[in-house]
């Protein structure tokens, strides 16, 4: 491992999309053909971590979902249950989620349906939808699905049985996100409770900073990895969630720039390059020419700098070797 000033910073990256139609209701569907379904399970209070990790609650409900409608819906040349686990989607909620291929290309667009991994509240909701409207993307409309929710012309996010739902995926219109929304209130009942504990041994390494960081043992643990091989940890609590995962990139020197220019931005020892922004908590390792390992402490907020580094210390073996 090559060692040398660091510097560190990262920016929230926020999908939006294009305008829908206001207090959007689904068209007519045709009635779906039933499915049996499995009685939900109790976590127990030890849970043992999940090998290789798995969201069982988010690939049922994809494994449910009709997906001759997703493709009418959408218009989509084909659409493809996606087998391997995805990473979850971190943020304040963070869900678990499965996806599905909209194209014949491996890189092509997908559709991501995802559930809470804690329970929601009609209050939950509201600070989901003030946090959208503050990344100033596409403004967002009401939509009428499962109790109350909020879209725009790419997701749909919505309340149901004392969780969060997120449909999102390439840009439709509201109304199409609706009916995708609408399919998966048909589907969700009988859904295993997620799973508190789907983690790898690799990650456990970084428990210890990362309560320090969120001021709390977490209380969920989602850990997997990408598409291409790459780990990802994640320490879940109700107010604040601490993530590590890896962009590939050919541009990852000239990215660094502005996160080496910044006022608030630390150098610290690891990789080639890596900094903490003391403004955000963010910390971002450049590793050779083509790989960036970001570790994102969510609220976004002044964090003691010595904290991160601490964070960054036990997780860098992981992605720097």
């Amino acid at each position: 491992m090559r060692i040398r000033p660091v510097v560190l910073v990262a920016a929230l990256l926020v999908v939006g999309g294009c305008g829908g139609p206001g207090n959007e209701t689904a068209p007519n569907v045709p009635p779906l053909v039933s499915v049996t379904t499995t009685p939900p399970k109790t976590p127990t209070e030890t849970p043992s971590p999940s090998t290789p990790p798995t969201a069982k609650v988010a690939e049922t409900l994809c494994v449910r979902m009709d997906q001759p409608l997703v493709q009418a819906t959408l218009g989509t040349p084909v659409v493809t249950l996606q087998t391997k686990a995805a990473p979850a989607d971190f943020g304040l909620p963070t869900y678990d989620v499965c996806q599905f291929g909209l194209s014949t290309s491996p890189n092509g667009p997908v559709l991501r349906v995802g559930i809470s991994v804690l329970p929601a509240t009609k209050a939950t909701l509201t600070a989901a939808q003030k946090a959208y409207a503050a990344t100033k993307g596409e403004p967002a409309k009401p939509a009428v699905v499962g109790e109350g929710g909020f879209g725009t012309s790419t997701s749909v996010v919505f309340l149901l049985d004392g969780r969060l739902y997120k449909v999102s995926g390439p840009p439709a219109t509201l109304a199409k996100y609706v009916v995708l929304g609408q399919e998966v209130v048909r589907q969700a009942p009988g859904l295993p409770e997620p799973q508190p504990l789907i983690a790898r041994p690799d990650c456990a390494r970084g428990s210890s900073a990362a309560a320090k960081v969120m001021g709390a043992p977490a209380m969920i643990r989602r850990d997997g990895e990408t598409a291409l091989g790459d780990l990802v940890c994640g320490w879940v609590n109700p107010t604040s969630v601490l993530s590590t995962s890896v962009r590939r990139t050919p541009q990852a020197e000239a990215l660094m720039a502005p996160i080496r220019k910044s006022p608030t931005a630390q150098s610290i020892p690891l990789g080639d390059e890596a900094y903490v922004d003391a403004a955000t908590g963010r910390t971002t390792i450049r590793v050779g020419a083509d790989k960036l390992v970001d570790l994102v402490p969510l609220p976004a907020r002044a964090i003691d700098p010595d904290t991160m580094t601490s964070f960054a210390l036990a997780m860098s073996p992981l992605y720097t070797r």
